[in-house]
């Protein structure tokens, strides 16, 4: 145990001393009546907290989630009762499915007035539940170092997520004898697995004996610290990789064992010859239905090794052969050990000949579209990754756009995704970014969004402005919600049912909040303005008007086999 010694002091202050004993710099949040308090307490700790007042508690919460991401840090955020709490939602819910740590907290009405419907009152408890690792409601001053503790403790151990703290107002007002004491273990909860050994050389034994073997590799890679652990395992084995949403960063793009992205709208190659493989080995992710698609076909013929650190993640929906549990850079450095030094030279060329057809049937087509046809996102998005060497932190929101950058971008730096992956938020994108650059201000952080899921979060603009946070945003601007388009052309008949857009100047907004701001119409100047973009110092938008109505391919459509991808 971490001790300190014992000081009398009122709740609000012990909140802010607790969140000073755990090493926090940043919080996100938006004041209001229940948790005043706290922020009359923060006023006193401004030299050593920043508080970054966003413009909805949505915003609090994703920024604290793009914080945490590109950090090693627990993002934390506050918020007042009723509405203030309930604005959190979407994000607990995004953070929870993405395994992002997150320690918010919320104010409360007066204990004695709690299910009485009084004034903003709102069982969050109740609401959160579903969406958090822990929560818990706090009625008496004495109870907040203890209850803290735990939740930064529980947030970031084992398989990360986001924790909920609920105090009343009179608890904040109360006076306690304050001591903290950070929390170390809890009993019965154990959130790293042992590795088992035997399990690992079963493991083994499988890559050893295969002639086609697959990894697939995801955010557990880049959550468990093991990138040099993941790149000697696949180096010694010499095995093709490839990777989910949220898995890309954790080895280069460039990488000759990287063999692209998985999924409906991922790269050809891996799609095709996961139903060839005969050892499929997941690293670090829980076959989402948008990798898997028809799940009964998916890698039937392999044998499937898991290596996973959550318990409920194995067996979920592909049936593992040999399921190795524990943290994956103990286990993969474990597994190195066993496995034999080997080249897959003639499964590695398969992969390769498939690139070549999709560059042919699709890439080539949309990096050098005719000249008489609108920019598309790819030409955008490759002269960025050109301009940038891959080396940004590329924070995207959600959309054919999202889609567009990660198969285009080519990322070179470890740790330099973030969107929303499980759950899909539109509007995720621009208040990750800003809590993004606040965590790594040394970094070129940019935000690619759609013109549809901007204008959800559009007002944090007003944050970036006030903090001068120099984020650059990159909106693709098709005026419509392009995804959605895509699959009303391609399923619906080109229904287009509630999906145009009629937009707003979006220069004009932008310079209203004194950021510069150029947009882009023509192909002849997307080169100058990206470098100007790219080069400024301060926060800058950058709009490009791209094709109406193109599409996102290779695709696989909803409920069909990865091996049905289609290249058009």
């Amino acid at each position: 145990m971490v001790t300190g010694k014992a000081k009398v002091m009122k709740g609000c202050d012990a909140i802010v001393e607790s969140l000073l004993k755990e090493g926090v710099d940043t919080i996100f949040g938006y004041p209001g009546g229940a948790i005043m308090p706290v922020y009359d307490s923060l006023y006193d700790y401004q030299d050593q907290l920043k508080h970054v007042l966003t413009r909805h508690e949505q915003g609090a919460i994703h920024a604290a989630q793009g914080y945490a991401r590109v950090s090693k840090n627990v993002g934390v955020c506050l918020a007042t009762s009723g509405p203030g709490a309930t604005n959190l939602i979407t994000g607990l819910a995004d953070a929870y499915i993405d395994s992002t740590p997150l320690v918010c907290i919320t104010g409360q009405v007066a204990s004695h007035l709690l299910g009485t419907d009084a004034f903003q009152e709102t069982d969050v408890l109740g609401v959160s539940t579903p969406v958090t690792k822990w929560n818990f409601q706090i009625t008496k001053p004495e109870e907040i170092p203890g209850a803290i503790a735990k939740a930064f403790y529980i947030a970031q151990s084992g398989r990360p997520g986001p924790v909920l703290i609920d105090i009343t107002k009179d608890a904040q007002f109360g006076s306690l004898n304050f001591k903290y004491n950070k929390c170390l273990e809890i009993r019965s909860y154990r959130p790293v697995p042992s590795v088992d050994l035997e399990q690992v050389k079963k493991a083994a034994e499988l890559i050893n004996n295969a002639k086609r073997p697959m990894v697939l590799f995801g955010q557990g890679v880049i959550l468990g610290d093991a990138k040099k652990e993941f790149k000697s395992f696949i180096e010694k084995a010499g095995i093709p990789s490839a990777w989910t949403i949220l898995g890309v960063s954790s080895i280069p793009n460039e990488h000759p064992l990287n063999v692209g992205m998985l999924g409906m709208h991922g790269n050809y190659a891996p799609n095709k010859l996961t139903s060839e493989c005969d050892v499929l080995i997941a690293v670090g992710m829980r076959f989402d239905d948008r990798v898997t698609g028809k799940v009964s076909t998916f890698a039937a013929q392999a044998k499937v090794i898991h290596l996973e650190i959550d318990p409920a993640e194995i067996d979920k929906i592909i049936k593992a052969d040999v399921a190795v549990l524990g943290d994956c850079k103990s286990s993969l450095s474990l597994l190195t050990q066993y496995v034999n030094s080997a080249t897959h030279t003639n499964w590695l060329n398969k992969f390769k000949e498939l690139d070549t057809e999709e560059y042919r049937e699709v890439q080539q087509k949309e990096l050098i579209p005719d000249t008489n046809k609108k920019i598309t996102m790819a030409e955008v998005i490759d002269a960025l990754s050109v301009k940038t060497n891959g080396e940004a932190i590329m924070v995207t929101d959600v959309g054919q756009h999202q889609m567009v950058a990660h198969r285009y971008y080519q990322y070179s730096s470890w740790k330099s995704n973030v969107t929303s992956g499980g759950l899909g938020t539109m509007g995720f994108a621009l208040p990750a970014a800003l809590g993004a650059k606040l965590a790594q201000p040394n970094r070129e952080v940019i935000a690619v969004i759609g013109d549809g899921g901007f204008q959800m979060t559009i007002q944090e603009l007003g944050t970036i402005f006030q903090y001068e946070i120099p984020v650059k945003i990159l909106v693709l601007n098709n005026e419509f919600l392009g995804m959605v388009r895509q699959w009303q052309q391609l399923f619906f008949d080109k229904r287009y049912a509630s999906t145009e857009l009629v937009n707003p100047d979006f220069q004009t907004i932008v310079k209203g909040y004194h950021i510069p701001a150029e947009l882009v119409d023509k192909r002849e100047d997307l080169s100058d303005a990206m470098d100007r973009f790219i080069n400024s110092n301060s926060s800058y938008f950058l709009e490009v008007r791209v094709g109406k109505e193109d599409n996102v391919f290779p695709m696989v459509p909803s409920g069909s086999s990865v091996s049905d991808i289609r290249l058009k």
